[in-house]
Order: structure tokens, then sequence, then C-alpha cells
């Protein structure tokens, strides 16, 4: 058995390492921060706002370490170009429609890594004089936990169709291959991963469960009556692929995407909702999602008011995600 004040990391190696830890935790931190604007479903876009507080707050703690170790405070560095490509790659995912890569890339790569590295460094860290660097190591395990397992549900919540899992399935494998070349976070290599422990209960405020209930539990818009009664009936007209009705609705001179709107003579759908209502004016922004046996669509209308009412005065396909299986209504 080794001396109790026996230690395997040198000063100037600790203090490495906590320099490597706090350059992805700033670069993570950044990048959930930018993402929060680009992502459209509130659930990640929660998920992204929870946790850069908890990475701000790891980075700040790695830094007010280093002067403890003889090292300058507050600074980042990576351990090699290759995992600063790793970091770069991470963050290529910006359309709203990539909500499932940006999770995939900091959920099921970044912060299982990470925790293994941590987890690693802990158990050979020196308890006796070490302290300082055990607790913030400490924290950070349990915060990393907490993230995964919030991770995985609002992952399992997005990614439902088997196109969407094939694209999490190749993005996780391409980031994985970056952060093998790089030798991890540190440079040193990849610690065994370590099977995920389930994190300590969770306050309200960080159950991602309840995150997808937010989401969830608008059921009515505010929007005025005779608008309401128009966009269900524009709805249900869309659905039936009712053209004489649909005309009936549009405004003359409508501003429409025929290419795109051809997505929706090709497709067969049973029901819509509203998924949003924004006001413009004396106008109203309405998302509608069409939802078929093999198809979702969300079709964004601007909505005037005029002597006969509310018309559509634009009309655009936003998305159009093929290869979705059904799912019953709540």
């Amino acid at each position: 058995m080794g001396h109790a004040l026996a230690g395997q990391f040198p000063v100037d190696h600790s203090a490495r390492l906590l320099r490597n830890y706090r350059y992805a935790a700033e670069r993570s931190m950044r990048a959930l921060g930018g993402w929060i604007a680009l992502t459209p479903e509130l659930p990640a876009k929660l998920l992204l706002g929870r946790h850069v507080w908890d990475l701000a707050q790891h980075a700040d703690a790695f830094g007010r370490r280093l002067p403890e170790l003889r090292a300058q405070a507050q600074t980042s560095e990576p351990p090699n170009e290759r995992f600063v490509a790793f970091m770069d790659a991470l963050e290529e995912p910006e359309q709203p429609q990539q909500t499932v890569e940006r999770l995939v890339g900091v959920y099921r790569v970044l912060k299982p890594h990470v925790l293994s590295v941590y987890l690693d460094h802990l158990e050979r860290a020196n308890p006796v004089y070490e302290p300082p660097t055990r607790r913030i190591l400490l924290r950070c395990i349990e915060d990393e936990r907490r993230h995964i397992a919030a991770g995985a549900v609002i992952l399992g919540h997005l990614a439902r169709t088997p196109a969407q899992r094939e694209r999490a399935s190749v993005w996780q494998g391409r980031l994985e291959g970056l952060v093998t070349m790089a030798g991890g976070v540190t440079g040193d290599g990849l610690p065994p991963s370590r099977p995920p422990a389930a994190p300590a209960a969770l306050e309200l405020g960080d159950d991602a469960r309840e995150w997808i209930r937010l989401a969830e539990g608008v059921t009515v818009w505010p929007m005025p009556d005779d608008l309401r009664a128009a966009v269900a009936s524009f709805g249900v007209a869309l659905v039936a692929r009712d053209e004489a009705e649909l005309g009936r609705w549009l405004a003359p001179g409508v501003v429409r995407d025929e290419a795109a709107l051809a997505t929706l003579g090709a497709s067969v759908f049973d029901r819509h909702d509203v998924v949003a209502v924004s006001r413009v004016g004396r106008q109203c922004l309405v998302k509608l999602r069409l939802d078929g046996p093999a198809v979702l669509v969300t079709v964004l209308s601007r909505w005037a008011p005029g002597d006969a009412g509310w018309r559509v005065a634009a009309l655009e396909v936003a998305s159009a995600d093929a290869g979705r299986p059904h799912l019953p209504r709540r």
C-alpha cells in the first residue's frame, strides 16, 4: 500500500489537467448558450439554459483553484489541436432542425467522456493534500450525472423516429471518433467508460420530464375567437386536402411557396394542432402541425384581418419530417 502522502499528480500536472477541464467546460458553456436561440423545442431550450449555469460554475471553480497550484487564475488550455477540432465539430449543428445533433454531441459524447475523466481523476487524487480539487470534482461529477440523465430524457422525447435515431447514431459515431483521436479532454487517452449512476433526487425545476410536460401543457393559444374559428376550419381543410375550402381562406395575392406546399398534397394527415401563435402588429403568425401515419409537417401561416374576416396572407411549409410513426392524441 502506498504512503498516505504519495500522489500521482505533480503540481504542474494537476494545473494542466484543470486548465484542460476548464477549456472543455468553457467551450461547452458558450456552445449551449449560443444554441438556446437556435433551438425551437421548449424542453431542449430549458435543458440548455439550465446547464449553461452549471458549466459556468465548473469553469469558475477550476479557474479559482489554479493559483493554489502555482498557476495563473482562470486560464483554459486545450490538450492539443485535435481536441480543438473535436469541439469545433461538436458546435457545427446550428440549423433549427438539428437539435438532435446538438444534444447528442453534448449529452452522449462530451459529457459521458468528461464524467469518466473526472471519476478517474478523483480515484487517483490524494485525499490528504488534494481535498480542494477533490471537492470540485465531486461537485462536477454530481452535475454531469444529472446533466446526462436529463439529456437522455429530452433526446428520447425528440428522437422518436427511425430516421432521427439514425441521424443521432451517425453523428455520435463521428464525434466519438474525433474525441478518441484527440486522446480525450486531457490528451492522455480515454479512461474506461463508466456505467451511468442514478443522479440524486431532482428538484422540480431540474426535472427533464417536467420540461416536456411544460411544452405540452399549452392547449388553448391566445387569439381572437373569430381567428380561432378560421384557423380551425383551415386546419381541417389542410388535413382533408380540400382545395376549395383552402381557397376560401387564402387572401388575394397570398404569398406561398408552391414547391413546398406540394408536400401537403402528397401526404396523408389525420389531425392538426396549433403549436405556436404570435402577434405582428394587427396580423397573427400561426404555426400548425399536421400529423399523419408517416409524416409530420409544420405549416407557418400569416393571418391578416379584412372586410371578409381573417385570411391567410402568407403560407409556407416550415418543416417536413417523413418516416415518423403516428403518435396518438393525448
